[in-house]
């Protein structure tokens, strides 16, 4: 957001626990939390949209980034909840530990980075455009944000707001998060649903979805 523009409000999201975040991820949970398809589908987004070289920020991350091999990057700085899993990410080149929904400020420098990614964690933060307006301060402008999410998630931790809502509206729900943040523009949704059945598991396939965003240019005052 930048000086003197307004920001959308939306209320606090609550969830079924509202206990400490902190001891909820303490423990460490080196799985996948979607499956190879979407990480597929997420890593041609980020093909697409990062540069090489760059630096990002990877919030709410863990011990996965899901950055394509062969992207090089200047930089990789992940935050998280639980530093046994950030510090086992092979891509983070630093880390910090941060409970946003207590304290959202980053403590990061304003325009510092190139592009800053949410992998299947938006749908746990209880104000989502506060974190995002965050997320803008330390973008450069033009930098890119890239949230993706399918139909998976921690359900006691989720906001109720998206446990409530179907898929389609929680893509529209990520796009007001942002434009509630202030100072994003072309705002893009990215989707791949499973056409059918994987037979031998019996099982259907996660379900990509994914927003991206730019840090809009400052207004020029006169």
């Amino acid at each position: 957001m930048y000086p003197d523009e307004p920001m959308m409000t939306l209320p606090i999201a609550s969830r079924p626990d509202e206990g400490d975040d902190g001891l909820f991820y303490q423990q460490p949970r080196l799985v996948q939390h979607i499956d190879l398809s979407f990480i597929a589908n997420l890593q041609e987004v980020f093909r697409q949209y990062l540069p090489e070289n760059a630096t990002i920020l990877d919030t709410m991350s863990s011990w996965v980034s899901h950055l394509p091999e062969e992207l090089k990057t200047a930089k990789v700085v992940g935050h998280g909840m639980n530093s046994v899993e950030l510090a086992a990410n092979p891509r983070l080149d630093e880390f910090f530990v941060q409970n946003l929904n207590q304290n959202p400020k980053l403590p990061l420098a304003d325009s510092t980075f190139d592009a800053a990614l949410n992998t299947v964690s938006i749908q746990y933060l209880v104000d989502a455009p506060i974190v995002l307006a965050e997320v803008n301060r330390v973008l450069k402008p033009g930098g890119v944000v890239i949230i993706s999410f399918s139909n998976r998630m921690f359900p006691t931790k989720a906001v109720h707001r998206w446990q409530n809502s179907e898929e389609e509206e929680r893509v529209d729900l990520v796009q007001q998060y942002l434009l509630a943040a202030g100072g994003y523009t072309d705002l893009r949704v990215h989707r791949k649903l499973p056409t059918g059945l994987t037979f031998f598991f019996s099982q259907q396939r996660d379900p990509f979805y994914c927003v991206t965003a730019r840090k809009g240019a400052p207004e020029v005052r006169r």
